[in-house]
């Protein structure tokens, strides 16, 4: 019998958030990439909540765009409202997030891919991988077609072996009812892939016209919107915005969840993989948060066409009768009618440590992975994910050097390192509490730290590079001009200061000294600041930060040149850890296990303590002495 055989530099397994922008990427590298999805109705879709960013997820948006990825850029088409979070506190932690219109994010996205050079779309279930003495040769699917290919991804999300839970209800499926993807487990087993089980899960759906929304709290955006991508004209997204509205559960709900607990397989037993931590469902809230006697739920439209709205808040897999008796105790909800029940989904990823930095696996070369299928959570980190394992797939077969974003420069650093370097036994999701330098990586910045490297891989055009290049130039010379120019405690100067209850001048001073005051800024100063020239806006943002935080960024600075140092110390590949002496047996298994690229990566697993680093640094400086006299002798 006779079968389809073709030849792709690139396949890519799964078209959700992370098989996008790794197929985007690989292609517009110029190689030939294949995409693969089980239903294309499922490309760039949100089985879950309809937002993009949030806190420091919104970091990771505006990273992925600095380096040349879509999301940012389709979030920006397909937003119905749009919030800059946290703008009460430093700018370390803003973050954006917008609900988005689901279908639309889904259609623009779709648009693009179908439109990109060098990228082939195949509604197909890929179920076997072809590997030769653990190296990738392509990859088959249910039909029997074989694609041979030199770089496999697979972004899986929560299809593998997937099934949907609420009460006793099982079906096995993927999310929104899709077709779950049954058989590539079994063959990543096969080639000794560690395979871990792990559930999320989703709310009901409720019908707009059943929500008295007069008992509920009216959420509006922001009045001026801050588009995700620094190539989005800000003009364009200036438009009328969706509301989204705040109500709580209360003690009446918490009593219905209460006595039906043993009716939810989260306690029953019959969900099995283990659930986010950072995103619990309502009878874990209930549980775990006895002392509360209420919770925030967000009523957000799915999108402008389309009655159905998302209880933010209040996942569940409680069985239907359930449901309805629960939802309906939340005020506003009390004649709720649900168009989609909620659900727990467990579905096959694996364990992140496998990976290298690169998110290609230790042991199979040419095979990279990224997205919940490595044991994550969450859009954007997928969306990350994706877009550094697609860029990595295509620098291996490039023969380039590969894009390895360490702790210092990226959320999406930490991201990656975190997943191959910590022990994840729940799905990881980012939080700004992770990054220890998150002054330096705030959002506002994010295309000054990146830009240059996308450009670097050659995602960014030539136009933007220089775009970037002048607004570093436009900066580093006002911030300058304000270090240098003085202003006197003359009259217009001590009036402007009592006008904004700031303490008056006996002295001159330099106008970054003034704008440092915490009750002054770029802005205010104005009237006084003679020379002033016209700036963009993101200019004038990057002047008044870098000038207002300047000593807490120097001394973040001064973490990162030591962070850099032993993040420098490259371990030899082929160390042998239980020759060391004084090096604890934990320690000693940890290292084997995770094979560190680094001191700095060795120094941040568990179980790996600053005294086994001092035993690891002296022998490996033993090791370079014993060398240097070897070559001597020699």
């Amino acid at each position: 019998m006779s079968t389809i055989m073709e030849n792709y530099d690139i396949c890519i397994v799964g078209a959700g958030h992370a098989g996008c922008e790794a197929a985007l990427a690989s292609a517009r590298l110029g190689l030939e990439t294949i995409l693969f999805t089980v239903n294309i109705e499922s490309i760039a879709l949100m089985p879950c909540n309809p937002n993009i960013g949030g806190t420091s997820k919104g970091h990771l948006v505006r990273e992925i765009d600095a380096l040349g990825g879509e999301m940012g850029k389709n979030i920006d088409k397909t937003f119905i409202q749009s919030k800059m979070l946290n703008k009460s506190k430093g700018p370390a932690v803003h973050s954006l997030r917008a609900q988005a219109d689901k279908a639309e994010y889904t259609y623009k996205m779709r648009e693009v891919l179908e439109n990109t050079d060098h990228l082939t779309i195949r509604q197909a279930e890929v179920t076997e991988l072809i590997c030769e003495n653990n190296i990738i040769k392509g990859v088959k699917t249910f039909s029997g077609a074989q694609y041979n290919c030199q770089a496999v991804i697979l972004c899986t999300g929560t299809y593998l072996k997937a099934r949907c839970l609420y009460g006793d209800v099982v079906n096995h499926t993927g999310p929104n009812g899709l077709q779950a993807a049954n058989y590539l487990s079994e063959s990543l087993k096969s080639l000794g892939v560690e395979i871990f089980r792990f559930k999320t899960g989703t709310p009901a759906r409720i019908d707009r016209r059943s929500i008295d929304f007069s008992k509920m709290q009216e959420q509006f955006g922001d009045d001026r919107v801050v588009p995700f991508s620094f190539e989005t004209d800000i003009n364009s997204v200036q438009i009328k915005q969706e509301s989204c509205w705040l109500t709580y559960t209360n003690e009446k709900t918490h009593e219905v969840i209460k006595k039906n607990l043993d009716r939810s397989p989260l306690y029953s037993g019959m969900i099995e993989g283990t659930g986010p931590r950072y995103c619990p469902s309502i009878e874990d809230k209930v549980v775990k948060f006895s002392d509360k006697d209420r919770h925030q739920v967000f009523i957000e439209p799915e999108g402008k066409y389309t009655n159905e709205m998302y209880v933010g808040g209040m996942s569940s897999s409680l069985p239907e009768d359930v449901q309805y008796a629960m939802y309906r105790s939340v005020p506003g909800l009390e004649n709720a009618n649900i168009v989609r029940n909620a659900y727990a989904i467990e579905y096959d990823c694996i364990n992140p440590r496998q990976l290298n930095p690169t998110l290609e696996f230790k042991n199979i070369s040419g095979l990279f992975s990224a997205g919940q299928f490595n044991g994550s959570s969450g859009y954007e980190e997928a969306a990350a994910q994706g877009l550094v394992a697609g860029i990595n797939a295509a620098m291996k077969i490039l023969d380039r050097e590969y894009l390895i974003l360490d702790r210092s420069e990226s959320y999406i650093g930490v991201l990656i390192d975190d997943l191959v370097t910590k022990e994840n036994r729940e799905p990881y999701r980012m939080m700004t509490s992770r990054a220890e330098y998150r002054l330096l990586l705030r959002q506002d910045n994010a295309d000054l730290r990146l830009t240059k490297l996308g450009y670097k891989v050659g995602l960014i055009s030539k136009e933007r590079y220089k775009r970037l290049c002048l607004k570093e130039e436009m900066i580093k010379a006002e911030i300058s001009r304000l270090e240098k120019e003085s202003i006197g405690a003359n009259k217009e100067v001590q009036e402007l200061l009592e006008k904004n209850s700031s303490t008056t001048l006996k002295t001159g001073t330099s106008l970054a000294e003034l704008i440092r005051r915490p009750e002054l800024n770029y802005e205010t100063i104005k009237s006084i600041d003679k020379n002033r020239k016209e700036l963009p806006l993101d200019v004038i943002e990057q002047v008044n930060i870098n000038i207002k935080y300047d000593g807490y960024i120097k001394r973040q600075m001064k973490q990162v040149d030591q962070f850099k140092k032993l993040e420098k110390k490259l371990i030899p590949e082929n160390i042998c850890y239980d020759e060391i002496r004084g090096l604890r047996i934990e320690a000693q298994q940890k290292l084997n296990l995770f094979k560190p690229v680094s001191i700095g990566q060795a120094s941040r697993i568990s179980g790996v303590s600053p005294a086994d680093i001092s035993v690891l640094l002296v022998y490996m400086e033993q090791l370079k002495v014993n060398r240097r006299s070897l070559n001597g002798a020699l």
